[in-house]
C-alpha cells in the first residue's frame, strides 16, 4: 500500500540493494542478467517511446494530468492503450523526461503498448480534491456526482478520441493503491475496457493495510499517514518528505510513544485529515462501510476480462486480493475472472525475481514465470488478438514444494476440511482433547509486549511472514503448540478459521495465531543467506493473524469480555497454499501481543482504544482452552 511499485521507481534502489551485503553470495548469475536487463529498458524507452503531457477533464470540469508513453510507430501500427491510475505521482515530470521502465513487465513494454499514467484526483499534478479510498456509487446523477469509476470512465473515452492513434482496446493494471483503481476501474463499465489487473488490491481499509480484524497495524499506519496524509493545497511535481524516526529500533519508539493518542499530539500536530478519521471511527461504522469495494463489484461489463494478483507473503494487502478475486466470482456468473497468488511479498511479481523472501528460497524465479507466462498472454490476447486467452481459474504457488498449481477454484473443490485441536503438553493433532490439563495460561504486559520480529524496524518489514519465530518459542507470554514429525507431505490450500476457547482476568484481549513450519534439525543451510542464518530447525511462519476480542461478535457493535469467563473467539486466518514436508512439523504459536506492528490492546474494555489513557494498560493472565468441553481449534482445508 505505501509504496507504487513501477518498477520505473525501483532500478536504482534494486542495483543498491543488490551491491549490499545482504547475502552470503553477492549477486547470482540470474540476478544480473536481471539487472543488466534493467538497464538496457532504460535506453529501449529512450530509443523506442515518444512522450506526451495532457491534462484531461472530467465531467465535472477539473482536469487530471496525465502522461503517455507510445511507441514511435504508433502512427502507423494501432496500438492497445495500457492505462494505470496512482495517488504515488506519474513522474518524472516534464518534457523529455523519461521513466526507467514502462509497464507490467520488460516483456510488456517490449511487445508495444500505448502506456497512460494518470496521477488520480487531488494528487500531484491532477486538480480536485483526493479522497482516500474514495466510496464508490452504484447510480450517478449530474455531472458533479463523480467516484473513481467515472474519472475512469472520462480518461478512457478522452484517450481513445484524443491520444495517439490506438486499437480502440484498453487495458488496466495497478499494485496496491493502483491496484484498487484498476478494481473501481472495472466499475467505469466503458465497452472499451476488455482487460483489467488488479493486483494486490485494497478491498476494505478495516481489513486490508492498517487494520486487521479490527487491530491496528501501528508502524504501517503511522509511517504512511506521516507523508502520504500531509495536505497538498496546490498541484505540484514533488511529495512530501518520509517521517524521520530518530532512531533505528522501531520496538523502542512506539512504546516511547506510549498510547495511540499521543501520535497526533507529538507528531501529526492536527494536519493529517485520514489519521483524525481513523481515531474517530474504531468500529466498522458507516465511515468503514462506505469503502467497503466488495458489494460494489456486481454486474460487471461482460466483456472485460480480470485476473486479480496477489502475493501469499504480502504484508499489506493480501485480504484485499483474495476479496476482490471472490467477490467478482460470487456477483458476476460467468465473468472471466481469473487469480493468481505466487510467493511473493507486496508488489513482488513486478520487481525482482521473487526468489528469497527474507530467508526463505522459492526456487527459481517465480516474477519471471508470471509476467512472460501468465501477466503479458493475458494482456496480449485480450488487447491485440482480441479473444480471451485459455487461462485456469486459479494459479497458485505451493510452498514447501516450491511448484506452481492450477485449480478450477479457489479455495480448491478438492481440499477437505480437517479439524487440527490444541492439546495438553504443548501438542496438536487431529484427535478430539480427551483428558489432561484444560488449558495454558500466560501473563500478558502491554508494557513488555512480544516483539513482532527479531531485529529492528521502525516500519513493518516485507519479510515478517517468513520469519524465524524461535524467538517467539522462548517468550512466557507465547504458547506453542505442535504435531508430531510429519510421516508423509501434507499440503494446507484455502483459508483457516480459528475457534479460540479462551478465558481473562481483564475485559478486552488481542489474541494472534501464527501457522509456523518446523524444520528438520538436520536441514542444511542455503549458501545464499548470511552465515549466521542456521536452518537445522528453522520454524518459519506461513500464515499468522490477529484478532481484536471486542469484535469476536461484531465488528460494529464490541462487548467487554467477562473476566473469567470461557468465551468463544472466533476468526479466519487468511489463505495460503503450503505443503509441510515429511520430516517437519507443524506448529501453532498463540500469544496476545504482536509489537510494534500491532498496535497494544489495554487489556482493559475502553470505547475507542485511539483515545485511551496510560491508565487504561492493564496486565492480565490470559487462559486458551484445550478440554472436550471446550476445544480450541483451527479448521484447515488439507488437499
Amino acid at each position: 500500500m505505501t509504496h507504487t511499485y513501477l518498477r520505473s521507481a525501483l532500478l536504482a534502489g534494486i542495483l543498491l540493494a543488490a551491491a549490499a551485503p545482504a547475502r552470503a553470495q553477492l549477486v547470482t548469475p540470474a540476478e544480473k542478467a536481471y539487472q543488466a536487463q534493467l538497464a538496457a529498458d532504460t535506453l529501449y524507452i529512450q530509443q523506442h517511446y515518444t512522450k506526451t503531457e495532457y491534462q484531461i477533464p472530467m465531467r465535472d470540469g477539473r482536469k487530471l494530468y496525465t502522461v503517455v508513453y507510445a511507441p514511435n510507430d504508433a502512427d502507423k501500427v494501432k496500438y492497445p492503450i495500457m492505462l494505470n491510475r496512482t495517488p504515488y505521482a506519474v513522474g518524472p515530470y516534464g518534457a523529455g523526461k523519461y521513466k526507467y521502465a514502462l509497464g507490467p513487465s520488460s516483456t510488456m513494454m517490449r511487445e508495444g503498448y500505448i502506456f497512460a499514467y494518470q496521477d488520480v484526483r487531488g494528487r500531484y499534478m491532477s486538480e480536485g480534491e483526493f479522497v482516500d479510498v474514495r466510496p464508490e456509487k452504484d447510480t450517478h446523477s449530474g455531472k458533479n456526482d463523480i467516484d473513481e469509476g467515472t474519472d475512469t470512465f472520462d480518461t478512457i473515452a478522452w484517450l481513445l478520441k484524443n491520444g495517439p492513434k490506438n486499437n480502440g482496446r484498453v487495458g488496466q493494471w495497478g499494485i496496491s493503491y493502483p491496484g484498487f483503481y484498476t478494481a473501481t476501474g472495472l466499475l467505469s463499465r466503458h465497452p472499451a475496457l476488455k482487460a483489467a489487473s488488479p493486483q494486490a488490491p485494497i478491498a476494505d481499509w478495516f481489513w486490508d493495510d492498517f487494520h486487521h480484524n479490527g487491530a491496528f497495524f501501528l508502524p504501517h499506519a503511522f509511517n504512511f499517514y506521516a507523508s502520504f496524509g500531509l495536505p497538498r493545497p496546490t498541484p505540484t511535481p514533488t511529495g512530501n518528505p518520509g517521517f524521520k524516526h530518530g532512531t533505528p529500533d522501531g520496538y523502542d519508539f512506539f512504546l516511547k510513544m506510549g498510547p495511540l493518542k499521543n501520535a497526533d499530539a507529538r507528531y501529526y500536530k492536527g494536519q493529517v485529515a485520514f489519521w483524525k478519521d481513523i481515531v474517530a471511527h474504531p468500529n466498522y461504522d458507516q465511515f468503514w462501510q462506505e469503502r467497503n469495494l466488495r458489494p460494489h463489484l456486481k454486474n460487471l461489463n461482460k466483456g472485460t476480462a480480470i485476473l486479480t494478483v496477489g502475493g501469499f507473503n504480502d504484508a499489506e494487502d493480501l485480504f484485499g486480493a483474495l476479496e476482490i478475486y471472490k467477490s467478482i466470482e460470487r456477483q458476476n456468473p460467468g465473468q472471466r475472472n481469473g487469480l493468481v497468488m505466487g510467493p511473493w511479498v507486496h508488489g513482488g511479481w513486478a520487481r525482482g525475481l521473487g526468489e528469497l523472501v527474507g530467508n526463505v528460497d522459492y526456487g527459481p524465479s517465480p516474477s519471471q514465470y508470471y509476467q512472460k507466462e501468465i501477466e503479458a498472454p493475458f494482456f496480449k490476447a485480450n488487447l491485440k488478438d482480441g479473444k480471451s486467452a485459455a487461462t485456469p481459474e486459479a494459479t497458485v504457488f505451493e510452498s514447501g514444494t516450491n511448484r506452481w498449481r492450477t485449480f478450477d477454484a479457489w479455495p480448491p473443490k478438492e481440499a477437505k476440511e480437517k479439524v487440527l485441536y490444541f492439546q495438553p503438553n504443548g501438542m496438536i493433532s487431529f484427535e478430539k482433547p480427551a483428558s489432561g490439563a484444560e488449558f495454558d495460561q500466560y501473563l500478558s504486559d502491554p508494557a513488555h509486549p512480544v516483539p513482532s520480529n527479531e531485529g529492528m524496524a521502525t516500519g513493518m518489514t516485507k519479510e515478517y511472514m517468513t520469519d524465524d519465530q524461535r524467538f517467539a518459542s522462548r517468550r512466557p507470554d507465547v504458547l506453542t503448540y505442535q504435531t508430531d514429525v510429519l510421516t508423509e507431505d501434507m499440503t494446507l490450500a484455502g483459508p483457516i478459521q480459528a475457534l479460540l476457547q479462551v478465558a481473562t482476568t481483564g475485559t478486552d484481549a488481542d489474541w494472534v495465531v501464527k501457522i509456523i513450519d518446523v524444520y528438520p534439525n538436520d536441514t542444511p543451510d542455503n549458501p545464499r543467506l548470511l552465515p549466521n542464518v542456521r536452518l537445522g530447525g528453522y520454524q518459519q511462519m506461513v500464515r499468522s493473524e490477529v484478532m481484536r476480542g471486542r469484535f469476536r461478535n461484531s465488528f460494529e457493535m464490541p462487548e467487554a469480555f467477562v473476566p473469567g469467563q470461557v468465551t468463544a473467539v472466533p476468526f479466519t486466518v487468511q489463505d495460503l497454499c503450503h505443503t509441510f514436508r515429511k520430516g517437519h512439523r507443524l506448529m501453532v504459536q498463540v500469544q496476545s501481543t504482536w509489537f510494534p506492528m500491532v498496535d497494544r490492546n489495554p487489556q482493559t474494555f475502553v470505547p475507542n482504544i485511539f483515545e485511551a489513557d496510560e491508565k487504561d494498560f492493564q496486565t492480565a493472565t490470559h487462559r486458551l482452552y484445550h478440554s472436550p468441553q471446550h476445544a480450541s481449534q483451527l479448521t484447515l482445508k488439507v488437499l
